[in-house]
């Protein structure tokens, strides 16, 4: 049990609870599992962010989309803006834990659990997202592809709460998609997880972003399976090329869900499927959200 608890009203009074120690939570989706499986004690002091309404909804500004701290999966899946222009970042919501965790876990508490195999991670950093992170003193924007630093920890100082996160608007012809290798359609975590961000112009790919999920300490971006695409039309040859770069990339470990020679293998073949759903969103093609159920059972 917390030693103490308090609820916050606003967001100047979480922030002055975390400047004396206390750990801010919201849905609470990952720190009850933990505790509740031995796998981290509660912490000492709380602080529930949950009524702080500056924290709240997903919308657009100034040409780029908004996810406020409290943004749960299920309001970011239910996006049209999401659905439309960031696929990818729709395709990982919809798959995160059961119904009821996405409609209480929240993309700041996902974020900054900072697990290796997060659904939105790799969305969020190949569209190039920037993290706010406030304390009482001041704020400070973060590349989500910098925010990470290992397993469960990032960057921030201990008095930091991430308030929101900046994701620009994609380029014209740009198709998105995220997939992951699951076992179960529910309360499943990537065992291989890829997202491509590709964008075609006259024909060809202009620009390409491809991260890996569950492959590293970290998720991480592959600039090498990006150069195998950019200035290609997207044909069998470069996206293999650029799954295989994929695959290269990986780090895994063997653990309970997979042994790491069956994760590496499994990279390239993910990988593949989301550069594929990807060039077929950019061509205007219509792949389902969340393409991971689509996808499986068949190759790309």
């Amino acid at each position: 049990m917390s030693a103490t608890y308090v609820a916050a009203g606003t967001l100047a009074d979480a922030l002055e609870a975390m400047s004396t120690g206390a750990r801010p939570v919201a849905g609470g989706t990952d720190l009850v599992v933990g505790a509740r499986t031995g796998k981290a004690a509660l912490p000492e002091a709380l602080v529930a962010i949950h009524r702080v309404d500056e924290l709240r909804g997903v919308r657009e500004d100034g040409g780029r989309l908004v996810l406020g701290a409290l943004a749960t999966h299920a309001d970011i899946e239910g996006s049209a803006v999401v659905r439309e222009r960031f696929t990818a970042l729709a395709d990982a919501s919809a798959i995160v834990g059961s119904h009821a965790t996405r409609h209480a876990g929240t993309i700041g508490g996902n974020v900054m659990n900072a697990s290796p195999a997060m659904e939105t991670g790799g969305p969020l950093i190949c569209f190039g997202a920037v993290a706010t992170l406030r304390s009482s003193s001041g704020s400070r924007d973060v590349p989500v592809g910098e925010l990470f630093t290992g397993p469960g920890a990032t960057v921030a100082a201990a008095d930091e709460l991430l308030t929101e996160i900046a994701v620009p608007e994609p380029a014209a012809g740009t198709g998105s998609c995220y997939v992951r290798l699951e076992y179960r359609r529910q309360m499943e975590i990537a065992i291989v997880g890829a997202t491509a961000v590709v964008t075609l112009t006259g024909g060809s790919v202009s620009d390409a972003h491809v991260a890996i999920t569950a492959l590293a300490p970290t998720i991480r971006e592959v600039p090498e399976a990006a150069q195998a695409l950019i200035g290609s039309d997207g044909g069998g040859d470069a996206v293999q090329a650029a799954a295989d770069a994929a695959a290269t990339a990986s780090q895994p470990i063997s653990d309970v869900r997979g042994p790491a020679d069956y994760r590496r293998a499994m990279a390239a073949v993910i990988a593949r499927r989301a550069i594929a759903a990807a060039l077929a969103r950019a061509r205007g093609e219509d792949v389902p959200i969340p393409a991971s159920p689509a996808l499986h059972g068949g190759a790309a």
